[in-house]
């Protein structure tokens, strides 16, 4: 949100890549830090583990003791009521807040989360923003009610460019940035995200990610730079001066600048089996060595803000970790900004909620992220200001630093944001220089790994074909983080400035005279000279992007059979795969003639035309010069070899990448995966007609006798439920069943499902299903349960005769809605049970808790 490699020395961060960020950081000593921080023991969690912060390195906070600033802060610090004081430290979320709310409780800080945009819609029209951003500003700056006028801040995910607006540049996602090797062109994104960003109102990015990926199945591996920390730190500190400006320049945090939040602190990216917010348990020399090398640089730099992270450190939830909050990070490593936290983060701190955790605050966090639980935690924390429960020193210290940073991007002196330097200047939003700076970025991030008999560059003057499901998708191309939280559902239209793959291509052959064909199922009218073929993951974040390995199904999308297919018909193909991660694609590799991973280029697919096709003089018009900044798997199961570890034996290594003057053929790859390759992923329980490991059917009569299914055909003992195979997509792909009296399909897990995160975070059961018939009464309910009082139904009647008939679709019901039934998805033994009577005719192919669907239930109306 991790198999850990081995300890990397003080030494060795201080050298190599890094050695210029990390040197002055690395070098010297400083007292012990006073009131005991010398050396501190994780609180209460089971497997703690001691924490010595005379360990940890010592950068250097880039702004001396300013007594002008002080003085500006104690002033307004003693006028402030104690209901100000906790309005400072509570950050709320657009969706569930107005400025009416930031006028009542003087909230100190808003952010607009993945889902979160004005008036509900994910493309609203940038002046939507700015005027919301206005009307936070003015509420925060209101005192007819008797307030202080403390400015408001806007923290949003511009996580690869101003992602969240229409029409904005998208850089590719950090995975991407980290091939490119190439940290000055790092500085020039930031610095582009900024103005961007200025643009709408904000004055605040929850960005860079420096985690330091190091199991390749966490869905967040593709915002991390890379699994070296070395590289990572090389990024970490010129991206924080391209947001921020350089600490001392007139141009620091001005107009043209956003704050910075690194994060996820600490150890997002190190946690057992790839889990997104699971366990890290590593040593704490490989929690600073590897996990914290980002930080040095970014402190130096002058980072004013650090994000908790959801994840434990062995045990211990980070957003109620004192020792590594207070003693390391702001005693140790002299971090003088504040620490927001996650997503109700700290509602996951042992004894915890949501609306309730002075815990936090006292073990160091700065400003609670409390997008739909602000006002019960404003009331909670006030409560416990109250009694001392939260110490005075505590508050007065957390709201010290939010009062620093604001007055050091001169917010007081501001006017609201659309009176700005750059408030409302739209033609920024994707403006023609910065595109360019994207499309550099694609070209060097293009990484590639095989060119049997030179087949790059192509050229534009013959017959192209264009095939695979990325090639024209906006939304495989931009990943996650992109319009909405997932980065689905999103259409072209959404993307005015922004090339597709195809679009490049089109465009450069066009103009080179040749004549290119899109056919995203290889189905060509005229036999091409050579094809391209786009194709990858689909769209995710966070932990929807979860694997249990590191196999590439493309047999479910046919990807591997359209480059066979049009190989056997004698046409050279370039494979252009998509993803967040490396993935095993043996059999892709070998079957194409040259293959390149893309990453998740972003708004620029004309980068890969760039790279691909020669120029007017039949010369590559640019060279690869993408290097892999993480290890490609040699097997499925090979998920977690790092560069630098023992045994390290990757396919193609850290550092990887052919260029054209390398010789780029290569003999055939091992094409046993390592693994069963129809072992499933994360939260799919049910796979083309069979349960997946780890999950039974079962077939339960009217007369409530149930059955497991073991083979492709059964039909209940007492015969109101039968069940046969089908083909679909492949041989037997599906299960049809055939109801003649009430009766029921379950999945049954062997062990209790912890789907909290996902119920949460809105995630659906999606049943992709055909219905053939449906009962006279039209009734049918989808049910979740763990046992006797712990089960909740949903009646889905009304949804499914709204399909159409006989045709493959995606029902999605949603998480909450069970558990608002009585479901508790923290621990459910049947996460899906299909009810329905005589008359029921329906095919199931796939049941999983996804975000990827075509019709919801709403819950509201059932």
């Amino acid at each position: 949100m991790s198999t850990s490699r081995a300890c990397v020395t003080v030494s060795r961060l201080c050298s190599g890549l890094a050695a210029a960020l990390l040197l002055a950081a690395c070098s010297g000593e400083r007292p012990a830090p006073a009131d005991g921080a010398g050396s501190a023991e994780t609180a209460s969690g089971t497997n703690a583990v001691t924490v010595d912060p005379g360990n940890w390195p010592q950068p250097e906070w880039p702004f001396a003791a300013d007594a002008a600033l002080e003085k500006k802060v104690d002033d307004l610090l003693a006028s402030m009521t104690l209901e100000e004081k906790v309005g400072q430290i509570i950050q709320g979320d657009i969706g569930s807040l107005t400025p009416d709310d930031v006028r009542k409780y003087r909230l100190g800080s808003i952010l607009a989360g993945g889902g979160s945009d004005p008036g509900g819609k994910y493309n609203a029209k940038p002046a939507e923003w700015l005027a919301l951003a206005d009307a936070f500003w003015e509420a925060s700056m209101d005192t007819s009610g008797g307030g202080k006028a403390i400015p408001v801040i806007w923290g949003i995910d511009a996580m690869h460019g101003q992602s969240n607006i229409v029409g904005a540049t998208l850089f590719p996602h950090n995975i991407g940035l980290g091939a490119t090797r190439n940290p000055e062109l790092l500085r020039e994104i930031a610095r582009i995200t900024a103005i961007e960003t200025r643009t709408t109102g904000m004055e605040w990015t929850f960005a860079p990610t420096v985690a330091v990926p190091q199991d390749d199945r966490w869905g967040r591996a593709y915002e991390g730079y890379s699994e070296s920390p070395e590289l990572v730190a090389s990024y970490a500190g010129v991206f924080v001066e391209g947001l921020q400006g350089k600490p001392g320049s007139d141009g620091f945090l001005d107009d043209h600048h956003v704050m910075s939040s690194v994060k996820h602190f600490l150890g997002d990216g190190g946690t057992s089996n790839g889990k997104d917010q699971g366990d890290t348990q590593v040593s704490e020399a490989q929690l600073r060595d590897i996990h914290a090398a980002g930080y040095v640089p970014a402190i130096a730099a002058g980072a004013q803000a650090v994000m908790a992270s959801f994840n434990s450190f062995h045990g211990e939830k980070m957003h109620g970790h004192k020792p590594l909050m207070t003693d390391v990070l702001k005693e140790r490593m002299s971090f003088g900004g504040f620490i927001v936290g996650d997503w109700n983060g700290h509602g996951q701190v042992r004894g915890c909620s949501n609306t309730d955790c002075a815990q936090t605050f006292i073990a160091g966090l700065d400003m609670a992220m409390a997008p739909d639980s602000w006002k019960e935690l404003y009331e909670t924390t006030l409560a416990h200001a109250k009694d001392g429960t939260l110490p005075m020193a505590r508050l007065d210290d957390a709201v010290r630093r939010i009062l620093r940073v604001k007055f050091r991007a001169n917010l007081f002196e501001k006017p609201k944001p659309s009176a700005r330097a750059l408030g409302g200047k739209f033609e920024l939003l994707g403006a023609p220089e910065h595109r360019a700076v994207a499309r550099q970025a694609v070209r060097e991030s293009l990484v590639l790994l095989k060119n049997q008999g030179g087949v790059l560059p192509l050229s534009p003057k013959t017959k192209l074909l264009v095939a695979g499901d990325g090639a024209d998708n906006m939304s495989k191309q931009t990943g996650g983080w992109t319009l909405t939280w997932q980065g689905s559902d999103t259409l072209r239209g959404d993307f005015p400035n922004a090339d597709t793959i195809w679009d490049g291509l089109k465009a450069q052959v066009a103009a080179a005279g040749g004549s290119a064909e899109l056919a995203v199922d290889g189905k060509y009218r005229d036999k091409p000279d050579a094809a391209v073929v786009v194709f990858g993951e689909e769209p995710y974040a966070e932990f929807q992007g979860d694997l249990a390995n590191l196999m590439f199904k493309s047999g479910r999308s046919g990807d591997l059979e359209l480059i066979q297919k049009l190989k056997a018909d004698g046409i050279p193909v370039v494979a252009v795969f998509l993803s967040g991660r490396p993935l095993w694609l043996n059999r892709e590799i070998n079957a194409a003639d040259a293959f390149v991973a893309a990453w998740l280029p972003g708004s620029e697919g004309g980068g890969v035309a760039d790279v691909l096709l020669q120029g007017a003089d039949g010369k590559p018009q640019h060279d690869f010069k993408g290097k892999l900044s993480f290890s490609w798997p040699r097997r499925a199961d090979q998920y977690a070899n790092n560069v630098g570890q023992d045994n390290y034996d990757p396919q193609f290594a850290f550092g990887h990448g052919l260029t054209y003057a390398d010789n780029g053929d290569l003999a055939a790859l091992p094409e046993d995966p390592g693994i069963d390759p129809n072992a499933d992923s994360g939260n799919t329980w049910f796979e083309r007609g069979v349960a997946t490991t780890g999950f039974t059917l079962r077939l339960v009569g009217a007369d409530g006798t149930a059955m497991d299914i073991v083979h492709p055909a059964a039909k209940t003992a007492d015969g109101s439920l039968e069940m046969s195979a089908i083909n679909h997509e492949v041989q037997e792909g599906a299960r049809l069943f055939a109801w003649t009296g009430g009766g029921t399909v379950q999945l049954l897990s062997n062990a209790p499902l912890e789907l909290t995160r996902e119920t949460n975070g809105d995630v659906p059961v999606v049943a992709t299903l055909r219905v053939d018939a449906l009962p006279a009464d039209g009734k049918a309910a989808l049910v979740a349960g763990c046992g006797e009082g712990c089960t909740g139904e949903v009646e889905i009647g009304q949804a499914l005769a709204a399909l159409p008939r006989g045709e493959w679709t995606r029902l999605a019901v949603p998480l909450k809605c069970l558990r608002a039934q009585g479901a508790d998805t923290g621990r459910l033994d049947v996460p899906f049970a299909l009810r329905a009577g005589a008359g029921t005719t329906l095919a199931l192919t796939r049941v999983a808790a996804s975000t990827d669907f075509d019709h919801k239930v709403d819950c509201a109306t059932n």
